[in-house]
């Protein structure tokens, strides 16, 4: 089969054995991979025990020997803590062989149907960034309707969720971004823009994926008692927090990343129940699995970017 092969000194397209797949793993043909900061970053050598050669790509959708259009869990061996993933716990798409080709086995009990309402490409979005931004939402978060939520850095695939599943609960909703027209993108959704001043202690839920020195911003931002969830630290650590603001205003400061099992089925059932579409910003044909690469490098995207076989 045809993959898009990491190597040490090279990316690029290689025939490749079919995997065979065990008895607890089902054979998938791909129908589509969405792209993730994940992706990019193993890419560029800027992940943690990066193995190779490596066939990246954990956002999933794809079809069974028997034609079931399915969507992928690729959080392996999360362990019984619903609170945090274990010491085995993997991600499809590096360790083990991901989306980026023609074929991939995957644990049979990570297997969803994918809604009906929902097609190939949209469904090949969620993986990740979809049960990310609805974990840090609304369980980590425990955002409720009428709440107000800043979503930080929008354009990602993670904020893009985030933006349409806190739209579905009824939520405020203000973003913030260095670009005007990823901004006057997110309106089309109902957002509007965050101001430092106007929205001052306003806020009560702030979902960040980017850190560095603006958390202090929030740390205004928020309500006393309010939420900042974070998923990712896109340019790097928060120096100089300011920690008497965070105890004076028992500011609660949470973690998260991925989501369990139960967190993915119930992001699926929400899916459904609202008959949420995704924000696809571009598709590209395996052969072109580069152009994809340099699209979220450059940060151009508002959506997810999907690759398809």
């Amino acid at each position: 089969m045809r993959a898009a092969v990491l190597r040490e000194d090279s990316f690029t397209i290689e025939d490749i054995p079919s995997p065979v797949c065990d008895g607890g793993a089902t054979r998938l043909k791909v129908l589509g991979c969405g792209l993730n900061h994940r992706d990019l970053f193993i890419k560029m050598g800027q992940y943690a025990k990066i193995t190779y050669p490596a066939v990246l790509g954990s956002d999933v959708c794809g079809i069974t020997d028997d034609g079931e259009r399915v969507m992928v869990d690729p959080s392996l061996h999360w362990g019984p803590d619903p609170r945090a993933q274990g010491r085995d716990y993997q991600i499809l798409g590096m360790p083990t062989q991901g989306g980026m080709a023609e074929e991939v086995c995957v644990p049979t009990e990570n297997l969803y149907p994918v809604p009906e309402h929902l097609s190939d490409e949209e469904a090949s979005c969620y993986s990740i960034s979809g049960v990310t931004a609805y974990r840090a939402l609304f369980v980590r978060g425990d955002l409720q309707q009428g709440q107000t939520v800043l979503i930080t850095g929008i354009g990602g695939g993670v904020a893009t969720h985030a933006l349409v599943f806190a739209a579905a609960a009824g939520a405020r909703i203000l973003v913030s971004s260095r670009s005007e027209a990823k901004l006057k993108r997110a309106a089309e959704y109902g957002a509007d823009p965050v101001d430092l001043k106007r929205d001052k202690s306003s806020i009560d839920l702030i979902v960040d994926g980017i850190g560095g020195s603006t958390l202090n911003d929030y740390l205004d931002l928020v309500v006393p008692g309010g939420r900042i969830v974070v998923y990712g630290a896109t340019v790097g650590a928060a120096p100089n927090i300011n920690l008497h603001r965070i105890f004076w205003k028992q500011i609660n400061l949470l973690g998260t990343t991925m989501g369990t099992p139960r967190n993915f089925s119930s992001m699926v059932e929400f899916i459904t129940r609202h008959q949420i579409r995704p924000i696809v910003d571009s598709v590209y044909s395996l052969d072109n699995f580069a152009d994809a690469f340099t699209r979220m490098q450059n940060a151009d995207q508002f959506g997810k970017i999907v690759i398809r076989p």
